[in-house]
């Protein structure tokens, strides 16, 4: 299974911003199949946080994964 790019970590975090925008104006989101309100701030706030981070490891490293140890065959 391959990793999470950039551009994927980049998307997720664009769209758990825009779920915090509707839901601190009063207005409920939906994402991933599942529909947020207000009372769902603390979920969002955890993931913008995740992805930010995700985003800030990813931009530091190329985008990449760091492999190491590996023994060709």
């Amino acid at each position: 299974m391959a990793g999470i790019t950039l551009a994927q970590a980049e998307s997720k975090l664009a769209e758990w911003m825009a779920a915090d925008t509707k839901v601190s104006s009063g207005q409920s989101y939906d994402i991933d199949g599942r529909s947020l309100s207000r009372a769902d701030a603390r979920v969002i706030k955890e993931n913008i946080e995740f992805w930010d981070a995700k985003v800030q490891k990813l931009s530091r490293s190329g985008g990449g994964m760091k492999v190491m140890g590996v023994t060709p065959v």
